[in-house]
């Protein structure tokens, strides 16, 4: 796993920190210094944060690239569902 850094607002960075306060299961014992354990928690949600971002983009890519295809072969389409439609109300 690399190491990056990145600049954060301090609203985003406090909306971190208090979904990283919310995530955090009480009663259970720290295992090191509270920044420490912060930091930790920080990094696991913008992980999973971004893979979520990269997930959707790569979603948002597909669908567009499906909509260039079905734009292009419409008229075909349309022909084919209506002998489909056709075929399937015959008796």
């Amino acid at each position: 796993m690399k190491t990056i850094a990145v600049s954060i607002d301090e609203g985003t960075l406090a909306g971190l920190d208090l979904l990283v306060r919310s995530a955090q299961k009480p009663g259970r014992p720290g295992r090191g210094s509270r920044r420490r354990e912060a930091g930790g928690n920080r990094s696991r949600i913008v992980r999973q944060a971004l893979q979520e971002f990269l997930q959707r983009r790569e979603s948002l890519r597909r669908e567009e690239r499906e909509r260039k295809v079905y734009a292009k072969h419409r008229r075909l389409i349309a022909r084919q569902a209506e002998v489909l439609v056709g075929e399937q109300a015959a008796p």
